[in-house]
């Protein structure tokens, strides 16, 4: 038989999905030996915190519910028999194997068994679907759920596919998608079990941390914060794939964290908005804060004639037509003005590009037209300069005033409006009923956003979602 001979199909409701942070609220297991079922048992779990309000929206399963509940500690003999010499099978298994594989080690026991996941297994028998979820499962192949979101009525919808998969595919190929779907992810020895399994697939921004928990009273400063399509995929990927400085840093994390977007723009602004809040050890930091454009001063003699104008947190649209470009450094601004220089015929030292007085390197080199040398007005080179300095202004924003982009993921019905005007993000709301009164948000520019804003929106799949706000 290409299925194990014993196994145990397991689901565990919990407080939240880490491992170590959360508890167990509920727990169901069936038992099958050589194809038949021989036992099944369930019970709630006092988890020993509160339950949030979303979880106990979302399950069902309330504080009052628990609240005389076993604590895992009293269950502890009784799960272990049920679970002794059997394959442990459940879907994102190795999530419902970290909760238990945890919930054990705090009553000081320990616990090992090998795992099958029925979502890696129904990947593999049918990798035409994109989804595999449970609620994928039961409208794909028609199962019936008592109770979707309890520990047995989950694990009862498992133990139906299981069956049918058994019938359903040669033993070989069968015997081939059992393999795959009992290989564990790569995983750092420091992170807890069922830390890979617990991510989503869907997009969304992830934090690595040294520390398995931060200390009362304080926040940890992450190693790594990052970005991802699919959180799952993402990150499953890199940590198996791992290499040099990578491996290095995977070696350090032991802890994940996460926090699901209903869509791609969302991510990016919100890694953006934590790279800056928490500058996280291992990344680059952004550091558009000291952004400055340039600003043509008319009617001045002597060089330089630019000056420096800080732009960050100021509004946009005061400044368009009076202040060039936006640049993070000198070194950025001045590498734009030596490539006007070289294309208008312009004097380094007039743009404050090179010390001294007199004729420059440049016009000795026939580079410039000769202001420095007395061979041209000061008022004719400005005027070219100023030509010059329309091609580094911002881009045009294509509106007239604020759009929305709304995102939503189809399979937790979340959903999310970004607002946006004249390059800066206002702010994001879950309701589009809270749009009109974030609109009056003051403009504040940030050179980072601009510059994410800008790529995303230069796809055209991507600008084709905004929408003018409607008041």
């Amino acid at each position: 038989m290409a299925l194990p001979d014993r196994y145990v199909i397991v689901d565990v409701e919990t407080t939240g999905a880490h491992p170590v942070r959360d508890r167990i609220t509920e727990v169901a297991v069936i038992r099958i030996e050589g194809g038949v079922e021989t036992g099944r048992w369930e019970t709630l779990v006092h988890p020993g915190i509160p339950i949030p309000a979303m979880i106990q929206d979302l399950i069902g399963i309330t504080d009052e519910m628990v609240a005389r509940a076993p604590a895992f500690a009293d269950i502890a003999d009784t799960l272990a028999g049920w679970l002794e010499g059997c394959v442990f099978v459940a879907h994102n298994a190795r999530f419902d194997y970290g909760f238990i594989k945890n919930a054990f080690a705090r009553v000081q026991r320990e616990f090992e068994a090998p795992v099958l996941c029925t979502v890696k297994l129904s990947r593999a028998l049918y990798p035409e679907h994109h989804r595999h979820g449970l609620d994928a499962l039961i409208a794909r192949h028609g199962f019936v759920c008592a109770a979707r979101h309890r520990a047995m009525g989950d694990t009862e919808v498992l133990k139906q596919f299981v069956a049918m998969t058994g019938g359903a595919f040669p033993a070989e190929v069968l015997a081939r998608a059992v393999v795959k779907a009992m290989k564990a992810p790569q995983r750092p020895a420091g992170l807890p079990e069922g830390s890979l399994d617990g991510l989503p697939d869907a997009c969304g921004v992830y934090l690595f941390y040294a520390t398995p928990e931060a200390e009362p009273g304080r926040t940890d400063t992450p190693l790594l914060v990052g970005q991802a399509l699919s959180l799952r995929a993402k990150l499953t990927a890199w940590f198996a794939a791992a290499k040099g400085k990578e491996a290095e840093l995977a070696a350090r994390v032991r802890r994940l964290e996460w926090v699901e977007t209903p869509g791609e723009l969302g991510a990016l602004l919100l890694e953006l908005a934590l790279l800056k809040s928490h500058r996280p050890l291992a990344n680059r930091i952004p550091d558009g804060d000291a952004a400055f454009g340039l600003r043509l001063l008319p009617n001045r003699r002597r060089p330089p004639v630019l000056e420096r104008v800080a732009i960050a947190g100021s509004d946009p649209r005061s400044w368009v037509g009076d202040v060039f470009g936006a640049f993070r450094n000198r070194a950025e601004a001045d590498n734009r003005l030596r490539e006007l220089a070289m294309l208008y015929r312009l004097c380094p030292q007039r743009l404050g590009l090179e010390a001294g007085t007199g004729p420059c390197d440049a016009h000795r080199a026939k580079r410039c037209a000769g202001v420095c040398a007395s061979k041209e007005r000061p008022e004719e080179h400005d005027a070219r300069l100023l030509g010059a300095l329309g091609s580094v202004g911002l881009k045009a924003w294509p509106w007239n005033g604020p759009v929305v982009v709304a995102e939503r993921n189809e399979d937790n019905g979340q959903t999310a409006f970004h607002l946006l005007d004249a390059w800066c993000h206002l702010g994001t709301v879950a309701d589009a009923a809270a749009l009109p009164a974030l609109a009056e948000a003051p403009r504040a520019f940030d050179l980072d956003a601009y510059r994410l804003l800008s790529r995303w929106l230069t796809v055209p799949a991507n600008a084709a979602r905004v929408q003018p706000l409607s008041r």
